[in-house]
């Protein structure tokens, strides 16, 4: 039995490194892919910093530096169990859709930022176009992003109602 728990194990720990390096490939720094797919891999959704060290085989002050990273980006939260004095690190409900909704303010940033640059280069140069272009999208996402993500929660919802 311990040889099929032992190798239940390395699987996940196996799942863990495959789905950070995607994480990396996307652009997330190394250290908070692999424990942002820690947590997402474990059954109650948290974890504490030194379960997380343990489990990932890393320092304490590795495990610091990405969980203040994934809470800066919203992709998890620090929570605290009655009585105890451990900071737990949990996922959101639901990360992914809590996510991308913080992410419209980003998006509202980037289409000022990409409009100044416009007015700057002017739309007749083939720049200001493509900068022009950029923001154009940035714009349709953010305007978009709300009806996605209220239908990927409609989704959610008839799905757990089945």
């Amino acid at each position: 039995m311990a040889s099929e728990d032992s190798s239940a194990n390395d699987a996940v720990r196996r799942f863990i490194e495959r789905f950070a390096l995607l994480l990396t490939e996307a652009g997330m720094p190394r250290m908070s892919a692999r424990v942002f797919a820690c947590i997402l891999a474990e059954d109650e959704g948290q974890l504490t910093a030194g379960e997380l060290a343990e489990r990932l085989e890393v320092s304490p002050a590795a495990v610091s530096g990405a969980v203040r990273y994934l809470t800066q980006v919203g992709m998890i939260f620090r929570a605290r169990e009655p009585g105890e004095r451990r900071d737990h690190y949990r996922l959101h409900d639901d990360v992914w859709a809590e996510m991308y909704t913080s992410r419209a303010a980003i998006l509202a940033r980037w289409e000022k930022a990409l409009a100044e640059g416009v007015e700057l280069l002017g739309s007749d140069r083939p720049a200001g176009r493509r900068i022009e272009e950029t923001r154009e999208f940035f714009a349709f996402l953010r305007e978009e992003l709300p009806a996605v993500i209220q239908r990927w929660r409609e989704r959610t919802r008839s799905a757990a109602g089945s």
